[in-house]
C-alpha cells in the first residue's frame, strides 16, 4: 500500500483531548478520530489493527468449537425485563423507543438475547453444549467517557455464551474458553494476567479477567510473588493473620479528649501512636439499613467485599446526617462500642488486636485500650479490606504485589441466572425439563488494540508487535524522483506481497527526516530504506523498531532477508 495514496493523518503534536499514551499516539498516528464524547471513527491504519485481533479472536473461538452468529444491537425491553436487568443495569443501558412507543436498547451484551435464540431451538439434550459468539458493536453510556478507546460509549465486542447441560459441562466450557483467551493474548504479543474477579452486572457464581499488564493500566492487580494466585483489587483476598498472643491482663478502656481530631492520622499524631493502633468505624447504607464495618485505621475497606458479604445488596458510604443519627457524633466520631440497631461486621485485620483504639460516638472523644467482645460484640468476622503491597497471599502465605493492568477480556460462569428466568429449558435423557448452564466470554477488541499500545510504545511513538501490527513492513524511498530507486521499490514490494508480506510504502515526495519520523510513529516491526545512496553501494537499510537494530543486505537479497527478520520477530 503507497502512503501517498493512503490516509493517514498524522500530526506533529499531542492532541488536548488525549489522556492516555494509546489515545494520544492513535490520534497521533491518524488511526481514530474523534465523533462525539466516547465514539470515535476507526481510520484505514487502526481499522487494520483492529481486524488483526478479530482475526486472532476469530481463529481461537472456531478451534475452541464456537460457532459465530450476529445478533441485533437492538434489544427488546421485554427480554431484559424477564431477567429482572432492565430496571437495574443503570443508566449505562442506551434506552430508545420506536415510533410505536416500544422500548428497545442497544446492547450493552447479549445475554437475553442469545438465551431467546436457544430457548427457541434448542430443545434437547442431543444439541448440547453449544458455544454462540459473535464480533459486534456494543453501546455503555459511560457517565464519562475517556481514554479513547479504552472507556468509551461505542465499541467493539467479542462475546461468546455457552449452554451446557450440567455443572461438569459448564465447567469444561468455562476451562476451554479460558484456554482459547490465553491462546488468543499469546498470539497478540501481549504480557497479561488471568485474575479472579468479580462478576458485576453480568452475575453469575465465578469469573477471571485477562489483564494487560502495563504501568498506565487504570486497574490494580493483585499477584503473589511466589505462587500463580492473582485477583483483581475488588476480589483479592487477604489471607487471615495470626494472632497475636494475648495480653497477661487486659486493661480497662478509658475516654479521651480528641478535640477537632477527626481523621485516623490527626487521631494517631494527637495521642501519639501509629495508624495502626486505631481501629476505624465506617457506616454504610446497604439498601435502607445502615451497618457498620470495622478495619484497621491503616486499612481501606473494600466496597465489593462487602456488597458480597451482605449477599450482594449494594452498600455506599452513609452521609453526614445518617452518620449522626446512628451514632449521636459528627463524622469522625463514630465507633462500635453502644451502637444500638446497627450491625458491627468486622475484618479479620481487626479480630487479632487488643488494647486498640475507637471513637466514641461523641464529638470530640475516642476510646482507648478497647478489646472486642468485651467491650462490643461482632455480628461477623469477614476479609473486608482491600489488598496491600505486602499483605500474605491467601493461598500460600507469601507477600503479595500490586502492579497495574488493563481490563481487555472476562470469562464469567454464570450457571442458571439467565435460563431459569428466561425458560431456557431442554429435556434430559429422561425427558424431564432442565435448565441449561451457562457461561459468557468477552473480550474488547478495541481496547486489545489500545492495550497493546499503552504496553508498546516508545519516546518516539507505538511499537507494535508484529501479530498485531497494521503492516510488518514500513518501506521508505528516499530520492522519489530516481527512477533506479523507485523500479527496486516497485520490485521489492511485489516480491515481498508474492511471499505473503503486507508493506506500507512511503512514496511521498517528503524530506526524509519527515518519512523517518512517521516511521517512527506509525510503530511497524520493521523499516527498510532504499534510497541513492544506498543503491548506489547496492544494499538496502533494514532497521528493527522495537530494538533499533539496523543492518544493510544486498537488494538481490532484501526480501529474503525481511523474511527472515520478521520470522525471528514473530
Amino acid at each position: 500500500m503507497r502512503l501517498s495514496r493512503y490516509l493517514v493523518p498524522t500530526l506533529r503534536e499531542d492532541p488536548a483531548e488525549a489522556e492516555i499514551v494509546s489515545h494520544r499516539l492513535m490520534l497521533r498516528a491518524g488511526m481514530i478520530r474523534r465523533t462525539a464524547a466516547g465514539v470515535y471513527s476507526y481510520l484505514p491504519l487502526g481499522l487494520r489493527a483492529l481486524r488483526k485481533v478479530e482475526g486472532i479472536v476469530r481463529a481461537e473461538m472456531d478451534r475452541a468449537g464456537a460457532l459465530e452468529v450476529f445478533l441485533p444491537v437492538l434489544s427488546p425491553a421485554e427480554l431484559w425485563r424477564e431477567t429482572g436487568r432492565w430496571d437495574v443495569y443503570g443508566k449505562e443501558l442506551m434506552r430508545v423507543r420506536d415510533r410505536h412507543d416500544r422500548e428497545f436498547c442497544l446492547g450493552p451484551t447479549h445475554e437475553e438475547v442469545v438465551t431467546d435464540l436457544v430457548r427457541r431451538d434448542v430443545r434437547s439434550w442431543r444439541q448440547l453444549p453449544l458455544n454462540l459468539y459473535q464480533i459486534q458493536t456494543k453501546f455503555r453510556d459511560e457517565i464519562r467517557p475517556r481514554f479513547g478507546l479504552m472507556r468509551g460509549r461505542e465499541f467493539g465486542m467479542k462475546d461468546a455464551y455457552s449452554f451446557d447441560r450440567d455443572e461438569a459441562g459448564a465447567e469444561a466450557s468455562y476451562r476451554a474458553m479460558f484456554d482459547a483467551y490465553t491462546r488468543i493474548f499469546e498470539r497478540c504479543g501481549l504480557r497479561f494476567k488471568a485474575v479472579e474477579a468479580d462478576s458485576g452486572q453480568i452475575g453469575g457464581s465465578f469469573s477471571h479477567e485477562f489483564m494487560v499488564l502495563a504501568d498506565t493500566g487504570e486497574d490494580a492487580v493483585v499477584s503473589c510473588t511466589a505462587c500463580g494466585y492473582a485477583a483483581n483489587l475488588e476480589k483479592a483476598q487477604v489471607a487471615a493473620p495470626s494472632r497475636e498472643t494475648p495480653a497477661a491482663q487486659q486493661r480497662p478502656r478509658a475516654r479521651v479528649l480528641t478535640p477537632a481530631k477527626r481523621t485516623v492520622e490527626e487521631v494517631a499524631g494527637f495521642l501519639g501512636v501509629g495508624t495502626d493502633a486505631l481501629v476505624k468505624t465506617l457506616l454504610f447504607d446497604a439498601g435502607g439499613e445502615i451497618v457498620a464495618v470495622l478495619v484497621r485505621g491503616d486499612h481501606q475497606v473494600n466496597e465489593t467485599k462487602l456488597k458480597n458479604h451482605l449477599g450482594g445488596r449494594e452498600a455506599v458510604p452513609a452521609t453526614p446526617a445518617q452518620v449522626e443519627q446512628a451514632t449521636g457524633a459528627p463524622v469522625g466520631f463514630a465507633g462500635p462500642i453502644g451502637l444500638k440497631g446497627v450491625p458491627v461486621f468486622a475484618d479479620r485485620h481487626v479480630e487479632v488486636l487488643e488494647h486498640f483504639i475507637v471513637g466514641a460516638n461523641e464529638a470530640d472523644a475516642h476510646f482507648i485500650d478497647v478489646c472486642h467482645g468485651r467491650d462490643f460484640a461482632v455480628a461477623a468476622w469477614a476479609d473486608l479490606k482491600s489488598a496491600e503491597p505486602g499483605d500474605p497471599c491467601p493461598k500460600c502465605g507469601k507477600p503479595l504485589e500490586i502492579v497495574r493492568g488493563i481490563e481487555v477480556g472476562h470469562v464469567f460462569k454464570l450457571g442458571t441466572k439467565y435460563t431459569q428466568a428466561m425458560q431456557a429449558t431442554y429435556l434430559d435423557e429422561a425427558g424431564k425439563e432442565q435448565a441449561s448452564v451457562m457461561g459468557c466470554y468477552g473480550i474488547g477488541t478495541g481496547r486489545t488494540v489500545a492495550s497493546s499500545i499503552e504496553q508498546n510504545h516508545d519516546a518516539d511513538g507505538i511499537v507494535w508487535p508484529l501479530p498485531l501490527a497494521p503492516f510488518p513492513v514500513h518501506l521508505v524511498t528516499l530520492s522519489e524522483t530516481d527512477a533506479a530507486v523507485r523500479s527496486t521499490a516497485e520490485a521489492l514490494v511485489a516480491e515481498l506481497e508474492a511471499r505473503g508480506i503486507e508493506v506500507l510504502w512511503d512514496d511521498r515526495e517528503e524530506r526524509p527526516g519527515v518519512k523517518f519520523k512517521d516511521a517512527d510513529l506509525l510503530g511497524m516491526p520493521l523499516r527498510v530504506v532504499i534510497g541513492g545512496k544506498s543503491l548506489a553501494r547496492g544494499v538496502g537499510e533494514l532497521r528493527v523498531r522495537r530494538s533499533g537494530e539496523k543492518s544493510e543486505a544486498p537488494i538481490a537479497d532484501l526480501a529474503a532477508t525481511v523474511a527472515t527478520l520478521l520470522g525471528a520477530l514473530g
